[in-house]
Parts: C-alpha cells; structure tokens; sequence
C-alpha cells in the first residue's frame, strides 16, 4: 500500500471560500487589517478544511486555495518577470465574462526564491501533520504561451521565451520539493484550449500541431530531473467560472501526443458532460503508465450524479484504460477564483463524500482500501 497518488478518490483541490475568508482578504486589500491578522484568519480557515476533508473520507487534502484569489494568476505573477493587471475586459465565458485580471511579461523570466507559495506550503504541510497526503496545485507553464502575454522586447521568438519558462519551473519544482510536497498538480487549461474547435491557432505564425508539441516539451523539460518519489499529474480543465465554462472540445487533437508521451504520473480529465467528449482517446495512454483520474461527478450543480450510472462510465472507461489505473474525482475544483461555483459548502462536501463512496464501491473490494 503506497500513499503517493493520484487516489482511488481524489479532488482536484480548490474549495468554497467561506465569506469569514472573503471579508478577511477584503479588508487586508482595503487597509482595515494587517498581513498578519488576514493569514490568521486564513490559517484557521484552512485548518477546518483540512479536518472536513479527512472526516468525509479523503486520503489527499489541498488548502483549497485559500490564500489565493485565482487558481493560476497568484503563482504566475509572483514568477521574476511578471506582473498581474487588470485588462480592458475578462475572459469570455459561457453566458459570463470574468472579473478582469490577467498577467503580463514585463522583464526576464527566472523562479523567484522568495515566492510566496513555498511559505504557504510549509504552513499548510504543518496543519496536515501526515495525517493525509497533502497536494499542492498550481498553473502549468503552458499557461504562460498565450500570445499576448509575452513581451517581445525580452523574447523574440517562442523558443528563448520557452527556455526561461522551462527554467523558472524547474527551479519551482526544486523549492516545493525541497519544502516537503510529494504530490504536485499542475493544472492546465491551455492544452485544453489546444483541443477545442472554437479556437482558431492555424492563422496565427504556429499552427495548432505544433504548439501541441511545444506544450508537450515544455511539461517534459520541465520534469526531466524530477525526484521518483515526487508524483506529478497533469489536470486538462476546460474553464470553470461561477459554475460555467468557457470552450468545449474532445481529447481527440491532443491525445496522441499529450496522452502517450507527456511524462506525469497521472491526468484529471473533465467528464462531467458531452463537452468533453467519449472515452476513445484514452487508448493512447500507455498500459500501466500515466493514472487516469476521470472527472465524473461535477463541481458546477448541486444534484448528486446517480451511483449506477458513474459506475457504468468507469466501466466503459475501462475498456480503454485498466481499471486499476484508474480513478475518480470531481472535474474541477469548487472554487477556482475567489468567486467560487453557484453551490453551498454542504453541496461541496456531499460531493467530496459522494466521490469516496464511489470509489469504496468500485475498488475497494479488490484492494481493502481506497488508496493505490
């Protein structure tokens, strides 16, 4: 029995800020209370969550991304040249456009020593104390490949911005690991936009299959020295905004390249609805290779999926990838910025239980536990 992950039953980790949080981030934001009193509020909060996620049956627990406000921008503009901002408009979503904030490239790119993340993991890996495994998450380099946030002024071409990127990421990996994770996710939208029909990339000076493969090198590059007992997964997120979305698209494009020759531990798929297609791609990744985390149970509704039929999926998911390599969670995260999804904290965590009760039905009668 290991305890390394990705889980029979795992989450992909942000949760439902309680307004205590929000008012706490407000106020520090508008002058009324100091660093130290909003981590404390954080600190007390995070240390709740991480007893909620024990007690409904989970072996992982993540802070919910609670000392951030968005599931990417906070680690992205604390990186040595870059910077957040507030654009003209937001991202455009389904029926919603975001709260504008974005980052931009504004110098060299390197890892920053002094990034705030290492500190909250550190704090955060105390609070758990071994009694689960604790996740650490944060955005994948390929979210820094979008065009219009690389400065020409520092990089010409995509292959000098891709070797700092590369670099800085390396040099984060490093950090986390030297401050205790062992189990890191990297989530990433941009190779999920790779796949969608909506998107146009052939017109623009690299086609669609060949920024596939630079995302595929990037990711690849960046774990070439990762350390055998730090596991790394891959979480393929196709938005996910007060309980909406922003593309669709299946594996299809991607699979064949991203699927069976990116060199993670595992990938969280989204599976919740027909915006991601049928299980066919997943043919491509390697037998007793890469995990398989199927996205089954949504994070965007309230209403509990029916046992019988999640089962059913998992089964004909396993006609591509063997059931023992795979898993089960919710497609995304509850809250992937400060807004959080249109449910209660209740909904969240008779998900997060729902999600155990699963995977105890499925596997456990092979393997005595919901662990792998």
């Amino acid at each position: 029995m290991t305890k390394s992950g990705p889980f029979f039953a795992d989450h992909v980790g942000s949760l439902l800020r309680p307004e205590r949080l929000k008012q706490a981030r407000k106020d520090y934001k508008d002058g009324k209370i100091s660093l130290v009193e909003r981590r404390e509020i954080e600190t007390e909060e995070i240390n709740r969550i991480v007893d909620k996620q024990i007690e409904v049956g989970l072996d992982v627990v993540t802070d919910g991304e609670f000392r951030r406000d968005w599931w990417h921008i906070d680690f992205l503009e604390n990186l040595n040249g870059f910077e957040g901002y507030v654009p003209d408009h937001g991202y455009f979503f389904e029926g919603v456009e975001t709260e504008p904030y974005d980052v931009r490239n504004i110098g060299k790119i390197s890892f920053n020593a002094d990034h705030p993340f290492i500190k909250d993991f550190k704090e955060f890996n105390a609070i758990v104390d071994g009694r689960a495994v604790a996740k650490q998450t944060i955005p994948s380099p390929n979210q820094l490949f979008h065009a219009d946030i690389i400065n020409s002024a520092f990089y010409p071409d995509y292959e000098s911005y891709a070797k700092d990127v590369i670099q800085a990421y390396r040099d984060a990996i490093k950090a986390f690991y030297e401050a205790g994770v062992r189990y890191l996710q990297i989530d990433d939208v941009y190779i999920a936009v790779l796949t969608s029909n909506e998107v146009d990339f052939d017109s623009g000076p690299y086609q669609r299959d060949e920024l596939i493969q630079l995302a595929l090198r990037v990711i690849n590059e960046v774990l070439v020295d990762k350390p055998d007992d730090l596991i790394v997964t891959t979480h393929v997120c196709r938005g996910n905004y007060q309980s909406t979305y922003a593309f669709s698209g299946s594996y299809a494009k991607i699979a064949p390249t991203i699927f069976a020759k990116e060199q993670v531990d595992g990938f969280f798929l989204e599976y919740d609805d027909k915006r991601s297609g049928n299980f066919e791609p997943l043919k491509y990744i390697p037998d007793g290779g890469a995990k398989v985390v199927l996205g089954l149970v949504t994070s965007k509704f309230a209403e509990l999926e029916d046992k019988e039929e999640i089962k059913a999926r998992i089964t004909e998911a396993a006609k591509y990838v063997p059931l023992e390599q795979l898993c089960l969670s919710p497609q995304c995260g509850f809250a992937s910025t400060h807004h959080g999804n249109l449910i209660t904290e209740e909904d969240q965590w008779n998900k997060l239980k729902h999600v155990v009760e699963i995977a105890n039905e499925v596997w456990q009668p092979e393997t005595a536990t919901n662990r792998q």
